[in-house]
């Protein structure tokens, strides 16, 4: 298949563009929504008013496509999971944009979501292993800053048509995100495949040639392109000593920590959910404010969010993961503790400064919790086990989306400010848990985190380590020089 003839930075940005593209169709897919149901609108008067719960649907969607993904995602390859996640959604979008029954409207709903599961089990892992580690943060947190801008697209075209009578207020921005899966199916389309999936199943010439792209070399020959080359394939050796794959190996210990490594996938993740929940429901039903206050209030969070989103632009590659996951949580805690405190006065003046709060937790939430689940389970899975471990990240993502989706607002009902208080609760917790098992992977190759637990003990060597860094940058090149010495007295 042809593939764009673009080499070094240009085709890293290409990739870049190509998944940026996908984490905006997962926003907005995520945000169209949230605007249209629960209102006294068109879609209501069509449908029957379906309740807000309608909106979980996609989260199992996603959890589906999620499941599919582990199971299928190695087999497949990176290119052809995202492709298919594209196709995935223009078929959920034209069934859901034609709906003229509930039935119709949930079946396109889950559909959709399955092809946003496909889109987040493997664009990060696309994304990570085709950059260098120096980078690598900085471009994924940017994928996940334009899911942002994703969901601000859709809620404010959803708030602008909610002025629009006639089926056109809720067929057109439902219809309008085959706009972006159309616009991802032809980017990815024309883009090489992983290179680290190519030698992984024995396609070890077209790997070195895409190798060669990336690095801006002429010639998959050249001293770097040969010297990665080696490097990947030292690592897959070491990842894959026991034979072929079976899926007990995500659950062994023993130096890989395999099972570890799954754990901190899941966990970032289950973490990233019940950091809390604030959203115009919230601002209606706790604070006492108008439907039409609530969605323009909701919209300018939104902006908020994503605005702060970009932050880890220039501050995960240079302080790391693991201190914008604490100062993300020690934030989130200290908003929810101030929320719980003006809203149990049970004044409207208080409630009003609680929005303040729902304005700050957006900031330490896209500075910390929105990014880094995205990037970690890429970046602490090893090859060998990288497209399990990022589906079973985007698995664990998305039923915690759902349960917290629909717990939140029932909770409100029954124990209205306390909820904020239990969230601030978690947040807290969160601090320890980073500081103690999970390890830094800032600047590391992704070859070099096949060293990452071996260390040992209950932490996986986290405690004791300086900031958490439990191997050095680069530890790639001693295994590689191991071998090329084994190799060398062999011949002997």
């Amino acid at each position: 298949m042809w593939t764009v003839p673009l080499s070094g930075k240009y085709l890293v940005w290409a990739i870049t563009a190509c998944c940026s593209t996908g984490f905006l169709l997962q926003g907005y897919d995520q945000g169209v929504m949230s605007g249209i149901i629960g209102a006294n609108n068109q879609f209501g008067r069509d449908f029957g008013d379906p309740d807000p719960t309608t909106q979980g649907l996609i989260d199992i969607g996603c959890a589906t496509g999620s499941l599919i993904v582990f199971f299928f995602g190695e087999s497949i390859g990176r290119k052809r999971t995202i492709m298919s996640g594209a196709c995935t959604m223009l078929v959920g979008t034209a069934i859901l944009t034609s709906s003229t029954t509930r039935a119709q409207l949930y079946v396109g709903r889950i559909v959709t979501g399955i092809g946003n599961g496909f889109n987040s089990s493997s664009i990060p892992v696309y994304q990570s292993e085709t950059c260098e580690g120096l980078v690598r943060g900085t471009l994924v947190c940017l994928n996940s800053a334009i899911t942002i801008i994703g969901l601000v697209i859709a809620y404010w075209l959803d708030y602008g048509l909610s002025f629009v009578n006639g089926p056109v207020q809720w067929r057109l921005p439902i219809g309008f995100q085959a706009v972006f899966a159309l616009l991802l199916l032809l980017q990815v389309t024309i883009l090489p495949d992983s290179p680290r999936w190519l030698i992984a199943h024995g396609r070890k010439q077209e790997g070195a040639r895409i190798l060669a792209q990336l690095e801006a070399r002429e010639s998959p020959d050249h001293p770097d392109v040969v010297e990665k080359l080696k490097e990947i394939e030292v690592s897959l050796e070491q990842e894959s000593a026991g034979g072929p794959f079976r899926y007990v190996e995500l659950i062994q210990g023993g130096p890989l920590g395999n099972f570890r490594r799954m754990c901190l996938c899941a966990g970032v993740n289950i973490m990233q959910q019940f950091t809390g929940y604030l959203a115009p429901v919230v601002y209606q039903n706790t604070m006492g404010l108008s439907r039409n206050l609530s969605l323009i209030l909701g919209g300018c969070t939104a902006v908020t969010f994503m605005f702060a989103s970009f932050i880890p632009l220039w501050t995960v590659d240079r302080y790391g993961r693991r201190i914008l996951l604490m100062i993300s949580s020690a934030g989130l805690s200290l908003c929810f503790i101030l929320t719980a405190a003006l809203l149990s006065t049970g004044n409207k003046s208080a409630a009003y400064g609680a929005t303040a709060m729902v304005f700050l937790f957006q900031i330490f939430l896209g500075i910390g919790f929105l990014p880094i689940p995205w990037l970690y389970p890429a970046e602490i899975s090893t090859t060998r086990i990288r497209a399990r471990g990022s589906s079973i990240s985007s698995l664990s993502n998305w039923l915690s989306t759902f349960v917290i989706v629909q717990i939140t607002p029932p909770a409100i009902a029954n124990i209205g400010w306390r909820v904020f208080a239990i969230f601030a609760v978690f947040n807290a917790l969160w601090i320890p848990i980073v500081y103690l098992f999970f390890p830094e992977t800032k600047g590391l190759e992704l070859e070099d985190v096949d060293h990452i637990f071996e260390k040992g003990g209950i932490t996986g060597g986290v405690w004791g380590s300086d900031g958490g860094q439990t191997v050095q940058r680069r530890r790639i090149v001693q295994d590689v020089e191991i071998r090329e010495i084994e190799q060398k007295y062999s011949y002997r």
